[in-house]
């Protein structure tokens, strides 16, 4: 008995043998926790959960804001990615012979002469405020001298405009051969909308004297020669130097530059852009002349007036022998007894001004209308593609100028 009693002692654990604690392991990427007890009341610890709540929340932000960045940049990615394919030239298959001029590498670049609900013929500009621009231009000969008895009115916001006694009505037709929008600053403000006219009975000798220049003994340009022609006018030396031989022998003998503003503005600040353009362009000679001085004073009192609203007409012409003539278009007002029109406000007879203003727009390193000078170089190609003297019936190409 006394044997089986002790077996039974041995055999029966004690209290704190059965005892075994439970000591919490953590791995590498376990969270840390507290030290809890058995006891609910214990495990509550209001600052451990605002912890993990403030935690929650902030990680949901990070994801939502994460989120909202990757959206905004996919979005503008997209829009990139989807203007440079649609700017890209499509090129679609034509079963016109080559000889055809709608089947040309520039074809796509050309405008079609459409007509407008009086039958005259017009050029979409692509601009909303000037949308269109004649194809054609009737002008009188404005021959008027600039009158150095003219008093000088006391308010020059409303200088009187001079009547050209050579008007009459014998007028000039001259013809569209490109146009495009100046723009301004770095965020490319509109400006306005310039359009280069040459009289159509000239245009065979800017004919002749360009095609002789690539070619002296054609009368036409083939494809390869034309390309010759095109880029000599748009490389800023050469073409500045043919345009500056051409203008100072007379060719074109008449020629005009068509002004209307996208934008209200005012002639002191087209006086200034183009005030600074001729003193660019000017000879060197010119610098020290007081006749050219002189000229340039007559040029800044043309300007001295008030505003130019948005789609009045500005018109600049040459004649054959450099004289500048300047034109404004205001449209009628019965109470200053203003008729409608072109009114002549005046004239700069030096010859040097007009060739260096329209060498702005014409050729250099910088212009004042990168479009209408390409818009322009087009044409002069559409020129020297046919014979010398047949351009009359022509389609005018003005290449898209997007305004």
């Amino acid at each position: 008995m006394l044997c089986q009693s002790a077996s039974r002692r041995l055999a029966r654990p004690t209290a704190a043998a059965s005892f075994r604690p439970q000591v919490p392991r953590r791995t590498l990427f376990s969270r840390r926790t507290a030290r809890t007890s058995g006891r609910p009341v214990e495990n509550l610890d209001i600052r451990r959960l605002t912890e993990q709540s403030e935690e929650y929340y902030r990680n949901r932000r990070i994801f939502l804001w994460c989120g909202t960045i990757a959206g905004v940049v996919s979005f503008i990615y997209t829009a990139y990615k989807l203007k440079v394919e649609l700017s890209k030239p499509v090129k679609l298959d034509s079963n016109l012979p080559s000889s055809n001029p709608l089947a040309g590498p520039g074809a796509a670049e050309r405008k079609v002469i459409v007509h407008d609900g009086e039958g005259h013929e017009i050029v979409p500009t692509g601009n909303s405020t000037v949308p269109t621009f004649p194809r054609t231009l009737n002008l009188p000969s404005y021959t008027a001298p600039i009158a150095a008895s003219t008093p000088t009115p006391a308010d020059p916001a409303v200088s009187p405009a001079i009547t050209s006694p050579g008007g009459g009505t014998t007028t000039t037709e001259y013809t569209l051969v490109g146009l495009g929008l100046r723009t301004v600053t770095f965020v490319n403000l509109q400006v306005y909308v310039v359009g280069f006219y040459v009289a159509t009975a000239d245009i065979a000798a800017l004919q002749d004297a360009l095609v002789k220049k690539v070619n002296p003994i054609a009368t036409t340009l083939v494809p390869g020669e034309r390309e010759q022609l095109r880029a000599a006018l748009l490389d800023p030396a050469e073409g500045e130097r043919t345009w500056d031989e051409l203008l100072a022998a007379g060719v074109p003998a008449r020629s005009a530059f068509r002004v209307v503003p996208v934008r209200d503005t005012d002639f002191h600040h087209l006086r200034d852009g183009f005030v600074r353009a001729i003193q660019a362009r000017a000879p060197p000679s010119a610098q020290n002349d007081d006749a050219f001085g002189e000229a340039m004073r007559q040029f800044r009192a043309v300007f001295n007036r008030g505003s130019v609203p948005k789609r009045k007409e500005l018109l600049l012409a040459r004649d054959e022998t450099g004289r500048l003539s300047i034109t404004y278009d205001a449209g009628a007002n019965k109470q200053e007894g203003r008729p409608a029109g072109r009114q002549l406000i005046g004239v700069v007879e030096d010859e040097r001004v007009s060739r260096a203003l329209w060498l702005n727009y014409l050729a250099g390193k910088k212009v004042a209308s990168e479009p209408a000078r390409k818009s322009i170089v087009e044409g002069i190609m559409e020129f020297v593609e046919r014979p010398v003297g047949t351009v009359a019936t022509r389609v005018v190409p003005v290449v898209n100028a997007k305004v």
